[in-house]
């Protein structure tokens, strides 16, 4: 059994690419890094990498993190600045003993040590974006912090190994320096061979408030399918957050078992996903506000 499951519409060429890898018995990091790196390079996703929204300086900074679902190792950077596939850096970092998270100046060091390449994020497309945005934020008619959509991919081989891996340019006019769930293990991803994985997207400084992935993941554990497991924790969440706050921001999150089963949730109107297994041809699915149960488009 072999699948892969990406967030939001805009992963379904990257869904394909990841699919075509494990039908041909690929290995699970290559099918999950060809889905991300698929989005990074479109400047037509605005919230991802390159042609990302920048930040309230006007710099692009990106997050990105890899999972290895049989040791548990993972890799991350966060506000990197300058490289193509921040997904790639991350990837690597989980192949070492120590130092796997870094951050700012020490990522971009590590991935020039390693022969990652540099390239400008900002697009001429995104930097206009950036200033009529300013103009608005400025004169007080617009809040500043719109656009956080991270794309992340689960995935699953013919050989039972798991992992996921998720990258973002993060909240449009974000504080430099700025982090949010996409790098942090429990938070914005979490894979386990012998359970599943879960990845998540939304605002990250709620997703962050509840370590929303591991508790997906947790729950599958305890027999919840992955559907189950992603309404569960995420309705959890969002009724803590709006108890203890007043309100919630967006939480949306996906799930794979190992068998290959899937499912996701959210608190939003309308959270697309795309699917691929050697059961189901590649869909987009749609999650609904309150739903148990998703439904294919």
């Amino acid at each position: 059994m072999w699948g892969i499951i990406g967030t939001w519409e805009m992963a379904y060429a990257g869904i394909e690419k990841g699919a075509e890898i494990l039908s041909s018995q690929g290995h699970v990091f290559d099918a999950v890094e060809a889905c991300v790196r698929s989005v990074e390079d479109c400047p037509e996703f605005t919230s991802i990498d390159y042609g990302g929204l920048p930040n309230a300086a006007g710099v692009v900074e990106m997050d990105a993190a890899f999972m290895d679902g049989e040791t548990l190792s993972i890799g991350a950077v966060a506000a990197i600045r300058d490289f193509a596939n921040p997904c790639a850096i991350a990837r690597k970092l989980m192949s070492e003993r120590l130092n796997n998270f870094l951050v700012g100046p020490g990522a971009e060091e590590y991935g020039l040590r390693h022969g990652f390449a540099r390239k400008n994020m900002l697009t001429a497309k995104s930097q206009s974006v950036w200033l009529e945005h300013k103009d608005k934020v400025d004169r007080q008619e617009l809040r500043p912090y719109i656009g956080h959509d991270t794309v992340c991919a689960v995935g699953l081989d013919h050989t039972g190994h798991m992992a996921a891996c998720t990258s973002t340019s993060g909240l449009f006019y974000k504080l430099p320096g700025r982090v949010g769930d996409s790098p942090l293990p429990g938070c914005g991803y979490y894979a386990d061979n012998a359970i599943g994985g879960a990845c998540a997207t939304g605002l990250g400084e709620d997703i962050m408030k509840g370590a929303l992935c591991f508790q997906i993941v947790h729950l599958m554990g305890q027999g919840l399918s992955p559907q189950q497991a992603c309404a569960k924790a995420v309705k959890a969440l969002n009724d803590r957050l709006v108890s203890r706050r007043g309100k919630a921001g967006d939480l949306s999150a996906i799930a794979m078992n190992a068998q290959g089963d899937f499912g996701a949730a959210t608190n939003i109107e309308a959270f697309p996903f795309v699917v691929a297994t050697e059961k189901h041809p590649i869909a987009i699915y749609v999650a609904g506000k309150g739903k148990d149960s998703v439904k294919k488009v």
